[in-house]
């Protein structure tokens, strides 16, 4: 009895979590359905479907533009943040040398600062190469953010695979680079999985770095053009627009986690366990 009585508990205890974490976006979704008065109503349930907001994202504003800069962003920050960290995991993880632990928790300890802090720093840096109001400037930004955070993710796993294994290959006549793209990355590829996931998620959702390094509607990603979205007038609130933009923009993130789920779950858990 008591165990059954456990079950149930925990049963609603997940039922009330998982209502807790979708609700908002159940809301934003019956939101983005609204048109005119309704929007200010308070519904649970939509009286009518009107995918008005919808076709003028798509038709008002240059959002699909804005998608396209987002995505080709997010996956050149995922590349470029995996290859490096790769090659850094290997050096940190896998070769002794003086200074290893002080360089590891000096990259580490780079995360921990505020986009703030380093804005004003970053934005001459941006000024003087030319890549104001450049996707690339956005790029080369993002990495202050997401290169510690795989590199030390990886680090991390490099560190669990067995020794053996690269010894094995070392007799064999294998150099370093052969080493890491034949050997590790194949038995690296959930935790890469991971962290280029919670990678791009990063560089999607990131607001300060393309707010100030951008101008032009052409460049801004879409965090930028949902904050600046407008009504066809000055006294017409966007909410049912800004909704539907939110909506699209969360449906790739979605996708992504769904597909790369199992390889998610195996690179977050591969490092708990020491065998």
């Amino acid at each position: 009895m008591r165990h059954l009585l456990l079950r149930v508990a925990f049963a609603i205890a997940c039922g009330l979590l998982l209502v807790f974490l979708l609700f908002p976006l159940y809301y934003a979704l019956l939101t983005s359905l609204k048109s005119g008065s309704e929007l200010f109503r308070v519904t649970y349930w939509p009286a009518e479907i009107d995918f008005g907001n919808y076709i003028r994202i798509w038709s008002e504003q240059s959002f699909a533009r804005n998608i396209a800069n987002s995505i080709l962003v997010s996956t050149c920050v995922v590349g470029i943040s995996l290859a490096v960290a790769l090659t850094a995991a290997f050096a940190l993880g896998r070769v002794r040398f003086a200074g290893r632990s002080t360089l590891l928790y000096t990259i580490l300890g780079i995360s921990m600062f505020p986009q703030i802090a380093v804005l004003s720093g970053l934005f001459e840096v941006i000024r003087v190469f030319g890549l104001y109001n450049n996707l690339a400037g956005l790029i080369f930004s993002y990495m202050i953010f997401t290169l510690p955070f795989t590199v030390w993710v990886l680090t991390t796993f490099m560190r669990d695979l067995p020794v053996e294994i690269e010894e094995a290959a070392i007799l064999d006549g294998l150099g370093p680079f052969v080493i890491i793209t034949r050997i590790f990355l194949p038995l690296m590829a959930p935790a890469m999985a991971a962290t280029g996931l919670l990678a791009f998620i990063a560089a999607w959702n990131e607001f300060l770095f393309a707010l100030t390094f951008t101008l032009s509607n052409e460049q801004r990603t879409v965090p930028v053009a949902i904050a600046l979205i407008t009504g066809a007038s000055e006294y017409e609130l966007p909410w049912g627009n800004v909704m539907a933009a939110s909506v699209i923009v969360t449906l790739p993130l979605i996708a992504l986690v769904l597909v790369l789920q199992r390889r998610l779950v195996a690179g977050l858990t591969a490092g708990a366990v020491k065998g």
